[in-house]
């Protein structure tokens, strides 16, 4: 069967039943990629770009849907909630969908593990701290001091409570010995303008946000948090270089998840579609211009990304003493999967 026919067409052929069921529906219907954050933001930016290539690989509309709240459960919540027919994904994060639901249960009256299925690795990413213009640290070292004179009276923003994002900076703030007030955002476009025009005087953000205002010259960045330098940003030491941090290294990762039912077929066929889009050298140049590494793998692979990112959640709320522990405990309005 040729790779440019739609997909429906797959499984009508490899599923009668799930052909049955489909038999009114238009064969090019379009296929909804969820976004559950704001447009603009680093993960927006990246399902944009492959959701191009992917319409075009398929002979089929991809369009991106931005449904954003409770850190990315509601748009979480929207694709665990539709039909597992191949036509509804959504870009799920380690944020969303492995770390949130352990930080605050309550905000999560549903499982992502078993609502969504894997289907393939988007990108890896890490983390850079930024600072605005208008803050007088320069560095890190310089950030910490600040902090230590006046607990509290810094702020650091993020897309949202039980990120990996305020993971990141949580356990940095532990590490380092500080007190930085959090204040979540929906998500980060809005968060790069508030930080320029000094409404939050740092932010924790994914890198595809971070290096183009960095490089700009708009904000100023005093780490990050891969274990080896950015090569968008090599003048920027990470964290593991710093005194007193060594061995800190955290990265980000996006996935695409289906809603679990989604017969293995369709599975399978997006995954491999999706590999092939990110091994194209416009859109892995695109990714990695903006900091991030094009994922490849299985659905399998991606599955298990899950454990180092709950692993690290569950260390940081066990921790008696510390801050990141009551951030694990934040409250946030309960959302549950629609009916």
């Amino acid at each position: 069967m040729s790779l440019t026919k739609p997909l429906l067409l797959l499984g009508a052929t490899l599923l009668p039943a799930l052909a049955t069921a489909q038999a009114a529906r238009p064969a090019a219907k379009a296929i909804t990629l969820i976004v559950p954050y704001t447009a603009g933001g680093s993960v927006d930016f990246n399902a944009r770009v492959v959701a191009q290539r992917l319409s075009e690989r398929l002979n089929q509309s991809v369009v991106i849907e931005n449904v954003a709240g409770a850190g990315g459960a509601v748009g979480l919540g929207r694709a665990a909630a539709a039909a597992p027919d191949g036509y509804t994904l959504v870009a799920g994060t380690d944020s969303a969908m492995a770390i949130a639901r352990l930080i605050n249960p309550a905000a999560y009256r549903f499982d992502p593990l078993q609502a969504l299925t894997p289907v393939g690795m988007l990108n890896t990413a890490p983390m850079v701290l930024v600072a605005g213009p208008r803050l007088p640290a320069k560095t890190y070292a310089e950030f910490v001091q600040q902090a230590k004179a006046k607990p509290g009276h810094l702020t650091y923003a993020t897309s949202g409570i039980g990120t990996v994002l305020q993971l990141a900076m949580e356990l940095l703030k532990e590490r380092s010995g500080i007190f930085v007030t959090h204040v979540p955002y929906r998500g980060g476009a809005q968060i790069a303008s508030d930080v320029i025009g000094g409404q939050v005087d740092t932010a924790m953000l994914i890198s595809t946000t971070a290096v183009p205002q960095v490089t700009a010259g708009r904000l100023r960045a005093l780490g990050v948090t891969s274990a080896t330098r950015m090569e968008s940003l090599p003048q920027v030491p990470t964290f593991g270089e710093m005194p007193g941090l060594k061995g800190y290294s955290m990265v980000s990762w996006t996935g695409i998840f289906a809603p679990a039912g989604t017969p293995p077929a369709v599975v399978t066929r997006l995954n491999e579609e999706l590999n092939a889009v990110l091994k194209e050298a416009e859109v892995a140049g695109k990714l990695r211009a903006q900091g991030a590494v094009p994922g490849t793998g299985t659905p399998a692979d991606l599955g298990a990304s899950f454990a180092p990112s709950t692993s690290a959640t569950r260390r940081s709320c066990a921790t008696p003493t510390s801050r990141s522990r009551r951030a694990c405990h934040s409250a946030a309005r309960p959302f549950v999967l629609p009916a």
